[in-house]
């Protein structure tokens, strides 16, 4: 009997199937690996992670968009084989399964040789890197054992597991798409802590030129209008959402204070750091924390540390 021919629509199918497999696999396991780097942070990179600018996102945005999309094309692939047993023989799906197999078998040799290689080196197992190499074997092996039954027909012959085992991987997907809005926040919390950034690092622009307008006069400018300079093209900035002035106070000649409207509470700098930032021009260092509404930052300019500049020397 002559194998039956493949069909544009059976090679599109099963290619759109196995695009939305892979990229979906890669952007799940990258998000379990965000979320094992965000529960078991490594102090030593502490200061410069930043899980809002990560890849967290984008890789939940893939989910979303590919695990309904893989899951839709492979519904319609099981029901043209249903409906016509002859499309399960085509070269397209069986290339389609072997490939996959290949791959899911390859990672797990590889994730195992990286494990018993780095515990015979005598490296230090740490939690963090165990989780990865587990979710690494347990998404592998899944996906292994998924398309050998495939494979041997039992997705056909037992048509309700397969939607069971459907509607966990989707359940699972969703689980694991809802944590990452639990670590990142919602949109609507992202966008206030994007503009709370912005607010950080107009303050610091601002902190800059005023030292720098101390060291030329040796006096604070009487207010913020005074630091636009069309020679520099500096030109003072405003509140991203409000467009209004940041708030300047001078108490002395050498004491002044910047304040600004923030939306949430924040630890630190304009990438949301928990750290002290280094003071601008060297010297001690100035501290960004804030809580929701207005902060004001109390500065004192020290002659020793910025001192001001010679006469005639820009």
């Amino acid at each position: 009997m002559d194998k039956p021919k493949a069909t544009p629509k059976d090679f599109f199918l099963w290619a759109g199937a196995m695009l939305a497999l892979y990229v979906g696999t890669f952007s799940f396991v990258g998000l379990l690996f965000d979320y094992i780097n965000y529960v078991f942070k490594d102090q030593a990179l502490q200061y410069y992670y930043d899980p809002y600018q990560g890849s967290i996102s984008y890789e939940m945005a893939s989910l979303i968009v590919l695990a309904p999309v893989l899951l839709i094309l492979m519904r319609i692939i099981r029901n043209n084989i249903q409906k016509d047993p002859t499309r399960s023989e085509v070269w397209v799906r069986r290339w389609a399964l072997f490939l996959t197999l290949f791959v899911a078998g390859a990672t797990i040799v590889v994730d195992l040789i990286v494990l018993i290689n780095t515990f015979l080196q005598g490296e230090e197992l740490s939690a963090r890197f165990l989780l990865k190499v587990l979710v690494v074997l347990l998404v592998a092996s899944a996906g292994f054992m998924h398309f050998m039954a495939d494979l041997w027909g039992y997705w056909e012959k037992k048509p309700q597991y397969a939607r069971m085992v459907s509607w966990a991987v989707g359940l699972l997907i969703v689980l694991t798409i809802a944590a990452g809005f639990v670590i990142i926040g919602s949109p609507a919390s992202q966008r206030q802590l994007r503009l709370d950034q912005q607010r950080i690092s107009d303050l610091q622009s601002l902190q800059s030129q005023i030292v720098y307008y101390w060291q030329q006069k040796e006096s604070l400018p009487a207010q913020l209008s005074d630091l636009n300079d069309s020679l520099s093209y500096y030109t003072i900035p405003f509140d991203p959402e409000t467009k209004e002035a940041y708030v300047y106070k001078r108490y002395s000649p050498l004491d002044f204070s910047l304040c600004a409207t923030f939306g949430t509470a924040g630890p630190g700098d304009q990438y949301g750091r928990p750290v002290t930032m280094p003071a601008l021009y060297g010297g001690v260092s100035d501290k960004w924390e804030h809580a929701a509404g207005e902060t004001c930052f109390d500065r004192s300019i020290d002659p020793e540390l910025y001192p001001p500049n010679p006469k005639g020397v820009k």
